[in-house]
């Protein structure tokens, strides 16, 4: 693994040294993030510096890579100015673990032909249950029930003729014959 500095840029307002660097590695694979650190602060002589590595990208269709790093002085500084997703990919701060409440198992739903178990409810379940024994009360039955096993359909409402304001005419319409259905144009080009 061979690396090469191609720009260098000391930045004396955030106290850090910015890299740009290329990586050859013909023999092996895109190297480790640990491993490019580590060569950078070989190469720029950063034995107590802090070497953070923002990105690097490796060449399609090469065997080198390309990156960018951040050379502090201190650790105290990269902890202020870098960003916790920068800072936990380069080890200096621990992933903080979201804790998840036990969580109940759902009640699976029962099998379609199969009915729920009745369970004891609270009072308010009760109410509710005394305005659906008088639903059937409301429902009209305007037609006589047959009894030939055949599903019931529910009774449709009459359809209703528009009404005519007076004084207001539209003029009549013309009955016309149902036109024929012409085919379809054949498409061109296939």
């Amino acid at each position: 693994m061979e690396l090469t500095v191609t720009q260098r840029r000391e930045n004396d307002l955030l106290d850090r040294t910015e890299v740009r660097f290329s990586i050859s590695h013909p023999q092996a694979g895109t190297p480790g993030r640990g491993d490019i650190r580590k060569a950078l602060a070989a190469v720029l002589n950063a034995k107590d510096a802090v070497v953070i590595l923002d990105w690097a990208r490796s060449e399609f269709g090469r065997t080198s890579t390309r990156g960018y790093a951040k050379v502090y002085k201190s650790k105290e500084r990269a902890m202020a100015l870098e960003t916790p997703p920068i800072l936990i990919r380069n080890g200096l701060l621990q992933r903080v673990a979201k804790k998840e409440a036990p969580k109940e198992a759902p009640e699976a739903p029962a099998p379609r032909g199969e009915k729920k178990e009745a369970k004891p409810e609270p009072k308010p379940e009760a109410a509710k249950e005394a305005p659906k024994e008088e639903a059937p009360k409301k429902e009209p039955s305007a037609k006589p029930a047959k009894d030939d096993g055949a599903k019931k359909e529910a009774p449709k409402p009459p359809r209703e003729e528009k009404k005519e304001a007076p004084g207001k005419k539209e003029p009549a319409k013309k009955e016309e014959a149902p036109k024929e259905k012409k085919p379809a144009a054949k498409k061109e080009g296939k």
